[in-house]
C-alpha cells in the first residue's frame, strides 16, 4: 500500500497545493488585490471539484472491483457520460454567475470575476483529467496520475509568467495559463488512455489485440499468451459463460451505483470545507494575527496531510482490487504521529518563511499532534470503507465528530481562547475515527462487488479492525472470503499491476 500511496502523494502536492500556489505567486507582483482574486478563485474552484468528486471516486472503486471479474467499458462509459452531465450543470451556471459569486467573498470583484470567467470555463478539463485519472487508478496505478500532475505542474510554471507578464494579461493570464496548462496535460492523459483502455473483446472483459499493460510500471508484469487480456496475472477469475450477474449490465443502473458509491467521499470533502470556513470565523474573532497564524499553520499543515489522503486513495484502490492493504488503521495512526513530529521541528523556520510574527502560526502548529494522530488514522480507514461499501458509514462518522467538535470551538474558545479552538479540532477527529472504526469492524460481510447485493467472482470483502497482519489479500486487516470458481486464467498474481 505504501508503494501505490508514494505516486498519489507527488500527484496531490502537485495537483491540489503546487498549482494554486504557483499561480498565487506569480500574480503577487500585481498587488493585494490580485492575491485576494486569485485566492478566492481558488476556493471556488475548490468547492466545484467537491461537487464533482463523486464521479471520478465511484469510477476508481467500480472498475478496481470489475477488473478482471466484470467488463470494465460500462464503467469508462458511465464515467464520461456523468462528466458531461456535471461539467454543463456546475460549470455552465458559474460561468453566469461568476459576478454574484465573486461580490459574496470579495469586496472588488472586478479581477475575481475576470478570473472566474476563465478558471470556471475550464472546469470541464479539470474534471475530464480526474475522470483519466481514475480510469488509471482503478486498474492498480497511481504513477500515471503522478506523471500528468508533474507534467501540469511544469506547464504551470513556465505559462504563468508568459501569460501574467509577457502578453500582460494580468490575474486573466494565470487564469488561462492553467487551463492551458491542463488542457495539455489532458490531451497526453487521453492519448495514454486510447493506447492502454481497450475496447470490449468476446470474452466481456476490456481487451484488444497487442496491448500492453496497463500499469505501466516498470515491476508490473507483462501480459503473456493465454493470460487474460488486461489482468496479465492474478488470482482473480475470468468471468466464465453463464456465471450471469456481472456481465449484461446496462449504463442506466451504472449511473446511480457509481454516484452512489462516490458520493459519500464528495459529501466528506464538502462538510470539511464548510467546517473549515466555519472555524475561520471562530479564530478570526481573537485578532488578525491569530487568524493570519492559523492560515499559515494550515498551509504548512497541508503538505503533512496530503500523506494521509495519499494512503486514503492507496487503501481504496488496493480494497476495491482486493489486493493486500496490511493495517490502514495503524498505518494511519503511525503516519499522523510522523508528520505531527516534523511539522513541530520545522514549525519554526517555516512559519518564519511567511511572516516575521510567527509565534500564533507555530503555536498552532504546536497543538496539532492531537489532531493530526486520529485524523491520519481516520483519513486511511475511510480509504477501506469507501471501496467496500461503507461509504455512508464514513459520512455519518464525520458529521458526527463536526457536530462535537462546532459547539466545542465556540466553548472552549470562550473559556481558553484560541486554543480551544484546536483542541477542539483533536476532539472532533477522535470521535470520529471511533465511530469509523466501530462501524468497519461490525461492517457486514459481503460489501458490493459489481452490483449493489452481488458479491464478485471470489470476492473477499475487507473489514476495518486495529490489528491485521500483512500479506493477506483485502486484508484491513481480516476478511471473508467467498467460494469461488476454477479460474481458467494461467497465470498467478494481482490483476491489472501492482
Amino acid at each position: 500500500m505504501i508503494r501505490r500511496a508514494l505516486p498519489v502523494y507527488v500527484e496531490l502536492l502537485t495537483a491540489v497545493v503546487a498549482v494554486g500556489m504557483i499561480d498565487l505567486l506569480w500574480v503577487s507582483g500585481l498587488g493585494e488585490p490580485a492575491i485576494a482574486a486569485v485566492t478566492v478563485s481558488t476556493t471556488v474552484e475548490y468547492l466545484a471539484y467537491g461537487l464533482f468528486l463523486a464521479v471520478p471516486t465511484g469510477v476508481t472503486v467500480l472498475i478496481g472491483r470489475r477488473d478482471g471479474r466484470a467488463p470494465l467499458s460500462p464503467v469508462v462509459r458511465t464515467g464520461w457520460l456523468l462528466w458531461t452531465a456535471f461539467s454543463i450543470v456546475i460549470a455552465v451556471p458559474g460561468v453566469l454567475l461568476r459576478e454574484p459569486l465573486a461580490a459574496f467573498f470579495a469586496g472588488d470583484y472586478d479581477l475575481t470575476a475576470g478570473f472566474l470567467l476563465i478558471s470556471l470555463g475550464g472546469l470541464p478539463v479539470y474534471f475530464a483529467q480526474t475522470i483519466a485519472d481514475g480510469i488509471v487508478k482503478g486498474l492498480g496505478n497511481t504513477r500515471i496520475p503522478m506523471r500528468n500532475a508533474l507534467v501540469c505542474g511544469a506547464l504551470v510554471v513556465t505559462l504563468d509568467p508568459l501569460f501574467i507578464y509577457g502578453l500582460d494579461l494580468g490575474v486573466q493570464g494565470a487564469a488561462l495559463a492553467t487551463v492551458i496548462a491542463r488542457t495539455v496535460t489532458l490531451a497526453i492523459s487521453l492519448r495514454t488512455l486510447v493506447r492502454l483502455t481497450p475496447r470490449d473483446s468476446g470474452d466481456g472483459l476490456l481487451a484488444r489485440e497487442g496491448d500492453g499493460p496497463l500499469t505501466g510500471q516498470g515491476d508490473a508484469p507483462h501480459v503473456r499468451e493465454g493470460d487474460g487480456p488486461l489482468t496479465g496475472q492474478g488470482d482473480a477469475p475470468h468471468v466464465r459463460e453463464g456465471d450471469g450477474p456481472l456481465t449484461g449490465q446496462g449504463d442506466g443502473p451504472l449511473i446511480g451505483e457509481v454516484v452512489r458509491t462516490g458520493l459519500p467521499m464528495s459529501g466528506d470533502f464538502l462538510a470539511r470545507a464548510l467546517v473549515g470556513m466555519a472555524l475561520v470565523g471562530i479564530v478570526a474573532g481573537f485578532g488578525t494575527a491569530e487568524l493570519a497564524g492559523y492560515g499559515i499553520g494550515q498551509k504548512v499543515m497541508l503538505a503533512g496531510v496530503m500523506v494521509f489522503y495519499a494512503l486514503r486513495q492507496a487503501a481504496m484502490i488496493s480494497t476495491a482490487r482486493l489486493e493486500a492493504t496490511g493495517s490502514p488503521l495503524w498505518t494511519g495512526l503511525g503516519a499522523g504521529a510522523v508528520v505531527a513530529v516534523v511539522l513541530n521541528a520545522v514549525a519554526v523556520p517555516v512559519a518564519g518563511l511567511f511572516t516575521a510574527a510567527a509565534d500564533p502560526a507555530v503555536s498552532f502548529l504546536r497543538w496539532m499532534p492531537l489532531y493530526l494522530v486520529p485524523f491520519g488514522g481516520l483519513i486511511a480507514v475511510g480509504g477501506v470503507l469507501q471501496a467496500n461499501g461503507g461509504g455512508r458509514r464514513l459520512l455519518t462518522a464525520t458529521l458526527a465528530g463536526f457536530a462535537v467538535q462546532l459547539p466545542l470551538a465556540y466553548a472552549l474558545s470562550a473559556w481558553v481562547g484560541v486554543t480551544g479552538v484546536w483542541l477542539s479540532m483533536a476532539a472532533g477527529a477522535a470521535i470520529s475515527l471511533g465511530i469509523a472504526v466501530g462501524a468497519g469492524a461490525t461492517a457486514r460481510p459481503g460489501a458490493p462487488a459489481v452490483n449493489p447485493g452481488t458479491p464478485a467472482v471470489g470476492s473477499e470483502t475487507p473489514v476495518v479492525s486495529p490489528g491485521g497482519g500483512p500479506g493477506r489479500r483485502g486484508s484491513a486487516p481480516r476478511c471473508v472470503r467467498g467460494r469461488a470458481p476454477r479460474s481458467t486464467r494461467t497465470a498467478a498474481g494481482p490483476p491489472s499491476g501492482p
